[in-house]
């Protein structure tokens, strides 16, 4: 789910808790820690994380985004390409229920030794 406001998410994981195997958050592309089952079967994480570089404003070059803060003034954001990881989670699924019974963050870098999960 694709909200701005994190009550929005898990409102919607309650909602939908033990209708569907999974509520999986994103936007705000920084990583909670509230990965739970809800209801002994929806996995549920308000935000997996994001995809791009960490040396960054959300994967744009930090500079440019600091200097459209400070001026206010239109200014182009550049993809930024360094420290790049990719953030997720994986949800085990019982395919007769469909009932989660787990759910793990991850992380994966460039740097393949760096990888956690």
């Amino acid at each position: 789910m694709h909200a701005e406001a994190t009550s929005e998410k898990l409102a919607m994981g309650y909602f939908l808790a033990g209708k569907v195997s999974a509520v999986i958050g994103t936007h705000t592309h920084i990583p909670t820690a509230d990965a739970r089952i809800i209801d002994n079967y929806t996995a549920y994480i308000t935000d997996v994380g994001m995809t791009g570089s960490f040396d960054s404003v959300l994967g744009r070059e930090k500079h440019q985004i600091i200097e459209r803060f400070i001026t206010n003034m239109p200014v182009r954001f550049n993809l930024a390409h360094s420290d790049i990881r990719l953030q997720a989670v994986t949800i085990q699924i019982d395919e007769n229920t469909g009932k989660a019974s787990s759910i793990e963050r991850r992380e994966y870098r460039e740097d393949a030794q760096h990888n956690r999960g």
